[in-house]
C-alpha cells in the first residue's frame, strides 16, 4: 500500500471487473472524449504515441476509433494489434489506461454510424473516402484514478484536511478487468 494511502481515514480503492468496470470506463471516456492512442511499432515521429478522439464507448466495452487506412497507427496494428490508451478527463481528476487489443476494418456501416461532418478535416472526401477505417480496441486489462464525489467535494476535503494537517482526499483507484 502506498504511503499516502495509509493516511487515508477512508477507503480508497475499488477493483472494478465486468459489467461496473465497463460502466466506469464508459462515464470517464464520455467526460474525456480524446485520448492518447500508444502503440508497439514506434514507426514515424510520434514514435508510436498520437492523440486520438473517441467516436464510441459501446455497451460492451469496446472503444471505436476512425483512422486513416495509410497511417503509422495502422501499419504497426497489423503487425501487433496491442494498444495503450491513455485518457485525462480534467485537469486534476479522471485518469484511465487502458491496454487493449485493436482490430482495423473498412465496414462502411460502421464508419456512417461514427462519421461527423468534422472528420472532413482529415477524410476530405466524406464518410465514402476510401482511406477511411475503423479501428475497434478491446479493453483487456486498465487502471483509473478519480474523485469519488467530483471536483467540489475533493477540493473542500482537501483544503479542510490541509488546515487540519490530515490527509483528507476524495480519491478512488483501481484495477479494472474486462
Amino acid at each position: 500500500m502506498d504511503s499516502i494511502n495509509r493516511n487515508q481515514p477512508e477507503e480508497n480503492r475499488r477493483d472494478l471487473s465486468g459489467a461496473d468496470a465497463i460502466e466506469r470506463v464508459k462515464d470517464m471516456i464520455e467526460d474525456a472524449d480524446t485520448c492518447f492512442m500508444c502503440t508497439g511499432g514506434n514507426l514515424g515521429p510520434s514514435r508510436g504515441v498520437r492523440p486520438m478522439s473517441v467516436r464510441e464507448v459501446d455497451d460492451a466495452g469496446a472503444i471505436w476509433f476512425l483512422s486513416s487506412v495509410d497511417s503509422h497507427k495502422n501499419h504497426e496494428l497489423e503487425t501487433n494489434p496491442m494498444v495503450k490508451l491513455m485518457f485525462q478527463v480534467d485537469k486534476h481528476a479522471g485518469f484511465l489506461e487502458i491496454d487493449g487489443h485493436a482490430e482495423v476494418s473498412q465496414d462502411k456501416a460502421r464508419i456512417k454510424q461514427l462519421w461527423d461532418a468534422h472528420l472532413k478535416v482529415w477524410f476530405t472526401e466524406g464518410e465514402d473516402d476510401p482511406r477511411i477505417t475503423v479501428l475497434k480496441v478491446t479493453p483487456k486489462f486498465g487502471y483509473y484514478w478519480d474523485n469519488k464525489h467530483g471536483s467540489v467535494v475533493a477540493g473542500a476535503k482537501m483544503a479542510v484536511g490541509a488546515v487540519l494537517g490530515k490527509t483528507l482526499d476524495d480519491s478512488i483507484e483501481g484495477t479494472l478487468t474486462f
